[in-house]
Protein backbone atom coordinates (compact mmCIF):
# COMPACT_ATOMS: atom_id res chain seq x y z
CA UNK A 1 0.00 0.00 0.00
CA UNK A 2 3.03 2.32 0.72
CA UNK A 3 4.78 1.73 -2.83
CA UNK A 4 1.53 1.93 -4.30
CA UNK A 5 0.65 5.43 -2.65
CA UNK A 6 4.35 6.56 -3.79
CA UNK A 7 3.04 5.75 -7.59
CA UNK A 8 -0.36 6.89 -7.22
CA UNK A 9 1.44 10.63 -6.11
CA UNK A 10 2.82 10.44 -9.41
CA UNK A 11 6.01 8.74 -9.41
CA UNK A 12 6.80 7.01 -12.54
CA UNK A 13 6.66 3.15 -12.12
CA UNK A 14 9.28 2.99 -15.21
CA UNK A 15 11.72 4.91 -12.90
CA UNK A 16 11.25 3.57 -10.05
CA UNK A 17 11.98 0.12 -11.97
CA UNK A 18 14.87 1.56 -13.31
CA UNK A 19 16.49 2.33 -10.09
CA UNK A 20 15.64 -0.47 -8.35
CA UNK A 21 17.29 -2.86 -11.06
CA UNK A 22 20.44 -1.34 -8.96
CA UNK A 23 19.80 -4.07 -6.34
CA UNK A 24 21.52 -7.60 -7.26
CA UNK A 25 18.08 -9.03 -7.43
CA UNK A 26 16.12 -11.06 -10.42
CA UNK A 27 13.23 -12.85 -10.75
CA UNK A 28 10.68 -10.01 -10.29
CA UNK A 29 8.12 -8.29 -11.82
CA UNK A 30 7.00 -4.83 -10.48
CA UNK A 31 3.22 -4.09 -11.68
CA UNK A 32 0.91 -1.10 -10.89
CA UNK A 33 -2.66 -1.33 -11.86
CA UNK A 34 -5.42 1.34 -10.92
CA UNK A 35 -7.39 -0.54 -8.43
CA UNK A 36 -10.89 0.73 -6.92
CA UNK A 37 -11.44 0.59 -2.87
CA UNK A 38 -15.02 1.76 -1.75
CA UNK A 39 -15.71 4.79 -3.45
CA UNK A 40 -12.13 5.71 -3.89
CA UNK A 41 -10.01 4.71 -6.60
CA UNK A 42 -5.99 4.49 -6.31
CA UNK A 43 -2.72 2.01 -7.48
CA UNK A 44 -2.33 -1.13 -6.31
CA UNK A 45 1.26 -2.49 -6.70
CA UNK A 46 2.18 -6.35 -6.65
CA UNK A 47 5.56 -7.54 -6.97
CA UNK A 48 5.04 -10.58 -9.33
CA UNK A 49 7.74 -13.19 -9.22
CA UNK A 50 9.16 -15.78 -11.33
CA UNK A 51 7.66 -19.27 -11.37
CA UNK A 52 10.96 -20.66 -10.27
CA UNK A 53 11.57 -17.95 -7.70
CA UNK A 54 11.28 -19.48 -4.52
CA UNK A 55 10.51 -17.62 -1.05
CA UNK A 56 13.81 -16.92 0.30
CA UNK A 57 14.97 -17.55 4.01
CA UNK A 58 17.58 -14.74 4.00
CA UNK A 59 19.93 -13.50 7.17
CA UNK A 60 20.37 -9.70 8.20
CA UNK A 61 23.66 -10.15 7.02
CA UNK A 62 22.95 -11.48 3.73
CA UNK A 63 20.20 -8.48 2.83
CA UNK A 64 22.97 -5.60 4.41
CA UNK A 65 25.02 -7.35 1.80
CA UNK A 66 22.44 -6.87 -1.35
CA UNK A 67 21.70 -3.26 -0.09
CA UNK A 68 25.57 -2.32 0.63
CA UNK A 69 26.23 -4.39 -3.24
CA UNK A 70 23.61 -2.02 -5.25
CA UNK A 71 24.18 1.38 -7.24
CA UNK A 72 21.77 2.89 -5.46
CA UNK A 73 22.27 6.60 -3.59
CA UNK A 74 24.30 6.64 -0.35
CA UNK A 75 21.34 7.66 1.76
CA UNK A 76 18.80 5.32 0.15
CA UNK A 77 21.24 2.05 1.34
CA UNK A 78 21.57 3.82 5.02
CA UNK A 79 17.61 4.24 5.11
CA UNK A 80 16.88 0.36 3.76
CA UNK A 81 19.96 -1.00 6.02
CA UNK A 82 18.14 0.89 9.03
CA UNK A 83 14.88 -0.69 8.56
CA UNK A 84 16.42 -4.10 8.01
CA UNK A 85 18.30 -3.84 11.37
CA UNK A 86 15.37 -2.27 13.05
CA UNK A 87 13.04 -5.09 12.17
CA UNK A 88 15.92 -7.58 12.84
CA UNK A 89 15.99 -6.52 16.35
CA UNK A 90 12.72 -6.78 16.72
CA UNK A 91 12.11 -10.93 15.71
CA UNK A 92 15.41 -11.50 17.68
CA UNK A 93 13.69 -9.75 20.75
CA UNK A 94 10.10 -11.76 20.00
CA UNK A 95 11.67 -15.51 19.16
CA UNK A 96 14.33 -14.95 22.15
CA UNK A 97 17.73 -15.25 20.16
CA UNK A 98 20.21 -12.89 18.71
CA UNK A 99 20.09 -10.45 15.93
CA UNK A 100 22.35 -12.87 14.01
CA UNK A 101 20.07 -15.93 14.14
CA UNK A 102 17.34 -14.05 12.80
CA UNK A 103 16.00 -16.03 9.45
CA UNK A 104 13.88 -13.76 7.82
CA UNK A 105 11.07 -15.54 6.00
CA UNK A 106 8.36 -13.57 3.99
CA UNK A 107 10.38 -10.34 5.00
CA UNK A 108 13.35 -12.14 3.38
CA UNK A 109 12.22 -12.96 0.48
CA UNK A 110 12.48 -10.97 -2.78
CA UNK A 111 8.73 -9.16 -2.82
CA UNK A 112 9.83 -7.77 0.72
CA UNK A 113 12.95 -6.37 -0.17
CA UNK A 114 11.80 -4.80 -3.03
CA UNK A 115 8.69 -3.19 -1.05
CA UNK A 116 11.20 -1.71 1.43
CA UNK A 117 13.64 -0.22 -1.20
CA UNK A 118 11.09 0.41 -2.89
CA UNK A 119 9.26 2.67 -0.63
CA UNK A 120 12.72 4.36 0.34
CA UNK A 121 13.83 5.06 -3.21
CA UNK A 122 10.32 6.13 -3.98
CA UNK A 123 10.60 8.69 -1.09
CA UNK A 124 14.23 9.65 -2.26
CA UNK A 125 12.97 10.38 -5.94
CA UNK A 126 10.25 12.14 -4.98
CA UNK A 127 12.24 14.82 -2.93
CA UNK A 128 10.88 14.30 0.13
CA UNK A 129 13.05 15.03 3.34
CA UNK A 130 10.81 14.37 6.10
CA UNK A 131 8.48 11.69 6.93
CA UNK A 132 5.29 12.50 9.63
CA UNK A 133 2.57 9.49 10.34
CA UNK A 134 -0.71 9.75 11.91
CA UNK A 135 -1.44 7.34 14.56
CA UNK A 136 -1.79 3.68 13.97
CA UNK A 137 -4.50 1.39 13.88
CA UNK A 138 -4.43 -2.20 15.21
CA UNK A 139 -6.81 -4.90 14.36
CA UNK A 140 -7.21 -8.51 16.38
CA UNK A 141 -7.21 -12.06 15.23
CA UNK A 142 -4.59 -14.47 14.28
CA UNK A 143 -2.58 -14.71 11.13
CA UNK A 144 -0.95 -17.86 9.81
CA UNK A 145 3.38 -17.74 8.93
CA UNK A 146 6.46 -19.89 8.48
CA UNK A 147 6.08 -20.19 12.11
CA UNK A 148 2.57 -21.10 12.52
CA UNK A 149 -0.63 -18.97 13.65
CA UNK A 150 -0.04 -16.00 15.72
CA UNK A 151 -1.43 -12.92 17.59
CA UNK A 152 -2.64 -10.12 16.03
CA UNK A 153 -1.30 -7.37 15.93
CA UNK A 154 1.88 -9.43 14.80
CA UNK A 155 4.25 -9.71 17.95
CA UNK A 156 6.87 -8.16 15.75
CA UNK A 157 4.81 -5.53 14.58
CA UNK A 158 4.25 -4.63 18.38
CA UNK A 159 7.96 -5.16 19.35
CA UNK A 160 9.01 -2.17 16.56
CA UNK A 161 5.86 0.05 17.78
CA UNK A 162 6.95 -0.63 21.32
CA UNK A 163 10.61 0.24 20.51
CA UNK A 164 9.67 3.61 19.03
CA UNK A 165 6.92 4.94 20.90
CA UNK A 166 4.67 4.88 18.57
CA UNK A 167 0.96 6.39 19.09
CA UNK A 168 -1.62 3.71 18.39
CA UNK A 169 -5.70 3.07 18.39
CA UNK A 170 -7.54 -0.82 18.97
CA UNK A 171 -9.69 -0.65 15.90
CA UNK A 172 -12.71 -3.39 16.43
CA UNK A 173 -11.75 -4.87 12.74
CA UNK A 174 -10.46 -8.24 12.47
CA UNK A 175 -7.55 -8.70 10.70
CA UNK A 176 -3.83 -7.53 10.04
CA UNK A 177 -4.09 -3.57 10.03
CA UNK A 178 -0.14 -2.65 9.95
CA UNK A 179 2.27 -5.76 9.11
CA UNK A 180 6.03 -5.95 10.42
CA UNK A 181 7.17 -4.44 7.54
CA UNK A 182 5.30 -1.30 7.46
CA UNK A 183 5.99 -1.05 10.93
CA UNK A 184 9.82 -0.94 10.46
CA UNK A 185 9.51 1.46 8.17
CA UNK A 186 7.21 3.81 9.56
CA UNK A 187 8.84 3.81 12.56
CA UNK A 188 12.56 4.47 11.21
CA UNK A 189 11.65 6.95 8.79
CA UNK A 190 8.91 8.98 10.59
CA UNK A 191 7.54 11.30 13.29
CA UNK A 192 4.58 11.21 14.75
CA UNK A 193 4.42 14.74 15.44
CA UNK A 194 2.98 16.68 11.63
CA UNK A 195 3.74 20.33 11.18
CA UNK A 196 1.70 22.93 9.50
CA UNK A 197 2.12 22.10 5.88
CA UNK A 198 1.20 23.38 2.79
CA UNK A 199 -0.75 20.67 0.85
CA UNK A 200 -0.11 19.81 -2.35
CA UNK A 201 -0.81 16.22 -3.76
CA UNK A 202 -2.49 13.29 -2.14
CA UNK A 203 -1.35 9.22 -3.16
CA UNK A 204 -4.02 6.20 -2.70
CA UNK A 205 -2.47 2.78 -2.14
CA UNK A 206 -5.00 0.16 -2.36
CA UNK A 207 -4.10 -3.01 -0.29
CA UNK A 208 -6.88 -5.75 -0.03
CA UNK A 209 -9.21 -4.13 1.65
CA UNK A 210 -7.82 -0.39 2.94
CA UNK A 211 -6.92 2.25 0.99
CA UNK A 212 -3.45 4.57 2.41
CA UNK A 213 -3.52 8.04 1.73
CA UNK A 214 0.23 9.76 1.42
CA UNK A 215 -0.20 13.26 1.42
CA UNK A 216 2.94 15.62 -0.02
CA UNK A 217 3.90 19.02 0.36
CA UNK A 218 5.88 21.46 1.94
CA UNK A 219 6.15 22.52 5.67
CA UNK A 220 4.93 26.52 5.93
CA UNK A 221 7.13 26.74 8.76
CA UNK A 222 10.63 25.78 10.18
CA UNK A 223 10.63 23.37 13.33
CA UNK A 224 13.90 22.28 14.69
CA UNK A 225 13.53 18.30 15.34
CA UNK A 226 13.36 17.17 18.81
CA UNK A 227 16.87 15.33 18.96
CA UNK A 228 18.01 13.72 22.43
CA UNK A 229 21.75 13.47 23.94
CA UNK A 230 22.39 10.42 25.43
CA UNK A 231 25.40 10.05 27.58
CA UNK A 232 27.12 7.27 29.65
CA UNK A 233 30.73 6.73 31.65
CA UNK A 234 32.61 3.54 30.97
CA UNK A 235 35.30 2.64 33.07
CA UNK A 236 35.54 -1.19 32.73
CA UNK A 237 35.03 -2.60 29.36
CA UNK A 238 37.28 -3.79 26.73
CA UNK A 239 38.48 -1.12 24.49
CA UNK A 240 37.95 -3.41 21.15
CA UNK A 241 34.35 -3.41 22.04
CA UNK A 242 33.67 0.23 21.05
CA UNK A 243 34.00 0.02 17.37
CA UNK A 244 31.65 -2.68 17.26
CA UNK A 245 29.38 -0.31 20.06
CA UNK A 246 29.74 2.51 17.42
CA UNK A 247 28.54 0.35 14.53
CA UNK A 248 25.59 -0.63 16.34
CA UNK A 249 23.98 2.32 17.71
CA UNK A 250 24.68 4.08 13.97
CA UNK A 251 22.25 1.06 12.90
CA UNK A 252 19.76 1.97 15.17
CA UNK A 253 19.23 5.17 13.66
CA UNK A 254 21.79 7.38 16.04
CA UNK A 255 23.12 10.64 13.86
CA UNK A 256 26.09 10.91 15.64
CA UNK A 257 28.49 8.61 18.13
CA UNK A 258 31.59 9.86 19.93
CA UNK A 259 33.76 9.22 23.15
CA UNK A 260 35.66 10.99 25.20
CA UNK A 261 38.31 9.97 27.33
CA UNK A 262 38.00 11.62 30.87
CA UNK A 263 39.16 10.46 34.74
CA UNK A 264 36.77 8.95 37.39
CA UNK A 265 36.97 8.18 40.36
CA UNK A 266 39.99 6.81 42.17
CA UNK A 267 41.98 8.76 39.06
CA UNK A 268 40.71 5.82 37.19
CA UNK A 269 40.81 6.54 33.33
CA UNK A 270 37.52 5.95 31.60
CA UNK A 271 35.23 6.91 28.55
CA UNK A 272 32.51 8.87 28.31
CA UNK A 273 30.26 7.53 24.85
CA UNK A 274 27.74 9.97 23.19
CA UNK A 275 25.00 8.86 21.45
CA UNK A 276 22.64 12.48 19.10
CA UNK A 277 19.61 11.05 18.51
CA UNK A 278 16.12 11.63 17.49
CA UNK A 279 13.74 11.02 20.08
CA UNK A 280 11.70 8.09 17.63
CA UNK A 281 15.11 6.03 18.36
CA UNK A 282 15.88 6.89 21.80
CA UNK A 283 14.36 3.55 23.42
CA UNK A 284 16.28 1.35 20.64
CA UNK A 285 19.27 3.20 21.35
CA UNK A 286 19.28 2.86 24.79
CA UNK A 287 18.54 -1.15 24.43
CA UNK A 288 21.63 -1.45 22.30
CA UNK A 289 23.79 0.16 25.07
CA UNK A 290 22.51 -1.19 28.33
CA UNK A 291 22.83 -4.65 26.22
CA UNK A 292 26.57 -4.10 24.48
CA UNK A 293 28.27 -2.24 27.00
CA UNK A 294 28.97 -2.75 30.51
CA UNK A 295 27.09 0.62 31.93
CA UNK A 296 24.39 -0.19 34.06
CA UNK A 297 22.55 3.75 32.92
CA UNK A 298 22.15 6.22 30.63
CA UNK A 299 21.85 10.08 31.22
CA UNK A 300 19.16 11.51 28.62
CA UNK A 301 19.12 15.66 27.88
CA UNK A 302 16.52 17.01 25.19
CA UNK A 303 19.24 19.38 22.78
CA UNK A 304 18.20 21.40 19.88
CA UNK A 305 20.64 21.30 16.40
CA UNK A 306 20.46 24.48 13.33
CA UNK A 307 21.86 22.83 10.72
CA UNK A 308 23.13 23.93 7.24
CA UNK A 309 20.80 21.83 4.21
CA UNK A 310 23.11 18.82 2.71
CA UNK A 311 22.51 16.38 0.32
CA UNK A 312 25.08 13.57 -1.09
CA UNK A 313 25.63 13.76 -4.94
CA UNK A 314 27.15 11.18 -6.71
CA UNK A 315 29.69 13.06 -9.61
CA UNK A 316 31.59 11.86 -12.16
CA UNK A 317 35.60 12.25 -12.09
CA UNK A 318 38.61 11.43 -13.98
CA UNK A 319 38.86 8.15 -11.95
CA UNK A 320 35.47 7.29 -12.01
CA UNK A 321 32.26 8.25 -9.32
CA UNK A 322 32.22 9.46 -6.65
CA UNK A 323 29.67 10.62 -3.76
CA UNK A 324 30.46 13.99 -2.21
CA UNK A 325 28.20 15.47 0.48
CA UNK A 326 27.19 19.05 -0.65
CA UNK A 327 26.43 21.70 2.17
CA UNK A 328 24.02 24.57 0.91
CA UNK A 329 23.06 27.75 2.81
CA UNK A 330 19.75 29.59 1.43
CA UNK A 331 19.94 26.73 -1.40
CA UNK A 332 23.30 28.17 -2.73
CA UNK A 333 26.62 25.50 -2.61
CA UNK A 334 29.07 26.46 -0.08
CA UNK A 335 30.89 23.32 0.67
CA UNK A 336 31.68 19.88 -0.85
CA UNK A 337 33.58 17.26 0.92
CA UNK A 338 34.15 13.45 -0.72
CA UNK A 339 32.76 10.29 1.02
CA UNK A 340 35.45 8.37 2.15
CA UNK A 341 34.74 5.23 1.31
CA UNK A 342 34.24 6.17 -2.42
CA UNK A 343 37.54 7.76 -2.07
CA UNK A 344 39.38 4.71 -0.51
CA UNK A 345 38.15 2.90 -3.30
CA UNK A 346 39.37 4.72 -5.89
CA UNK A 347 42.57 5.09 -4.20
CA UNK A 348 42.67 0.82 -4.08
CA UNK A 349 41.43 0.66 -7.48
CA UNK A 350 43.95 3.18 -8.62
CA UNK A 351 46.72 2.53 -6.42
CA UNK A 352 47.20 6.38 -5.66
CA UNK A 353 47.58 7.87 -2.39
CA UNK A 354 44.49 8.81 -0.25
CA UNK A 355 45.55 12.37 -0.34
CA UNK A 356 45.59 12.41 -4.20
CA UNK A 357 42.12 10.76 -4.80
CA UNK A 358 40.49 13.40 -2.58
CA UNK A 359 42.42 16.28 -4.27
CA UNK A 360 40.58 14.98 -7.87
CA UNK A 361 37.70 14.61 -6.79
CA UNK A 362 37.68 18.01 -4.87
CA UNK A 363 38.40 19.42 -7.93
CA UNK A 364 35.89 17.88 -10.19
CA UNK A 365 33.57 19.07 -7.39
CA UNK A 366 34.66 22.66 -7.60
CA UNK A 367 34.26 22.34 -11.05
CA UNK A 368 30.98 21.29 -11.11
CA UNK A 369 29.26 23.06 -8.06
CA UNK A 370 31.10 26.22 -8.17
CA UNK A 371 32.48 27.03 -11.61
CA UNK A 372 31.57 30.54 -11.52
CA UNK A 373 32.94 32.03 -8.74
CA UNK A 374 35.45 33.93 -8.97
Amino acid sequence: MLLGAVIDIGLPLSELTSELSKLPLTGYELRAEKAQCGPLTGTKVTVALDEAQEAGHRTLSRILDIIAASDLPQPVKGQGARIFSRLAEAEAKVHGITVEEVHFHEVGAVDAIVDIMGVVLGFHLLGVEAVFASVLPLGYGSIETTHGDLPLPAPATLELLAMSRAPVRPEAEAGELVTPTAAAIITTLASFNCPPFTLERIGYGVGARHLLRLWLGQTTEVTPPELLLLETNIDDMNPELYGYVMERLFAQGALDVWFTPIQMKKNRPAVTLCVLASAQAEAALIETILRETSTLGVRVQPVSRRQAEREVVEIETSLGKAAVKLKRLHGSPVAVVPEYEDCRRLALEHRLPLQEVYRIVCSAADAMFFHSRP
